[in-house]
């Protein structure tokens, strides 16, 4: 369980985050919505721990990514992985390939990050969180800067996650995908929630706070398939 009772934080002078009261537990994928500048990842790392007045999960527990996380020195992609073990002070080999897997990049792991795409890179610091066989994920816009198939391969494998027990918390600024994926929806708006409840009944607010009309889209679009991508 991870919970914010009553906190509040302001940073530079200015308040960013008033009265938060919010809980969420295993089998939870929770989306965290809204416009730039709502506070979105001030949240994030609330719960991270990362804030003065917050508290700090035990990090063989809950693994956290910041938005545009990157690695400072130019490692193998195993090696990225290797560091999520790093609260265990071992290096499980099963759960490293295992995390190379889940994240799709097994297939690079003597390439250095340096070397590979930026999506790559993504996956990459993706699979040191789940190296780390934490029991909550915390996630500041994990599919960012991959193309479309990949960010739905990624949210296909948070959701799998959070339905074998996992709680996942992750800031998507897409939310036609945090629909199609969380099971609860958090909208955001100058530091205060605004909605927290199953993300269709979650949207009227998303589209109040991004002044956006609500409504039926029925254009083409791509669709996503785990088929699509095996060979």
């Amino acid at each position: 369980m991870i919970a914010l009772n009553g906190f509040s934080a302001s940073l530079g002078g200015h308040a960013v985050l008033a009265d938060i009261r919010f809980s969420a537990g295993p089998g939870e994928f929770v989306a965290i919505c809204g416009p730039n500048g709502a506070g979105k990842t001030t949240f994030l790392r609330a719960l991270a721990g990362l804030l003065p007045g917050s508290r700090r999960p035990d990090p063989r527990e809950m693994a956290y990514v910041e938005q545009g996380a990157r690695c400072a020195w130019n490692l193998t992609i195993s090696e990225v992985a290797a560091l999520g073990r790093l609260p265990y002070g071992d290096m499980n080999a099963a759960a490293i390939t295992r995390a190379l897997d889940s994240c799709g990049v097994r297939h690079l792991a003597e390439r250095r990050i340096g070397e590979v795409s930026g999506g790559q890179a993504r996956r990459a610091m993706l699979a040191r969180a789940f190296a780390t066989s934490p029991k909550a994920l915390l996630l500041d816009e994990p599919v960012a800067d991959l193309d479309p198939h990949a960010a739905h391969e990624i949210l296909h494998l948070l959701a799998s996650f959070a339905k074998a027990g996992g709680l996942v918390i992750a800031v998507l600024h897409a939310v036609d995908l945090a629909a199609a994926y969380a099971t609860r929806m958090v909208v955001m708006a100058e530091g205060r929630i605004m909605a927290d409840d199953a993300p269709l009944a979650a949207l009227p607010a998303a589209a109040k706070c991004f002044g956006l009309e609500l409504g039926e889209d029925r254009s083409p679009r791509l669709l996503y398939s785990r088929h699509l991508g095996e060979h």
